[in-house]
């Protein structure tokens, strides 16, 4: 009699049985992300339904786009812009004074 070698601990196209979970987390995961932060724009089952090439792109593009408005928010802070309000909520008043100053000029009237 002969042997079969196949039996059912083989992968099919690398998807085994230790495997099969963290490929659906990440695909679930991935779905979520791009409901959540595509905010509002795709409901579920459209996003199920995609092709895979379709989905990764997508996720990519709103990847892509937060990171970059992370970036400018971070950027941003770095440029010096002063507040007239600290951390603890009072009035920074020697920011205050310097803005005013630069802002004050005489009114013209016609």
């Amino acid at each position: 009699m002969i042997e079969s070698i196949f039996q059912l601990g083989l992968s099919f196209f690398g998807l085994t049985s230790n495997t099969i979970s963290e490929s659906r987390s990440a695909l679930f995961t991935q779905i979520h992300q791009i409901i959540f932060y595509g905010k509002g724009g795709y409901d579920w089952h459209t996003v199920y339904n995609m092709p895979i090439w379709l989905r990764r792109f997508t996720f990519h593009q709103i990847h892509q786009h937060y990171e970059e408005e992370k970036q400018a928010y971070k950027n941003k802070g770095k440029k010096g812009n002063k507040t007239m309000i600290d951390s603890n909520g009072k009035v920074n008043t020697s920011e205050f004074s310097k803005i005013s100053q630069q802002n004050q000029q005489p009114a013209k009237y016609k």
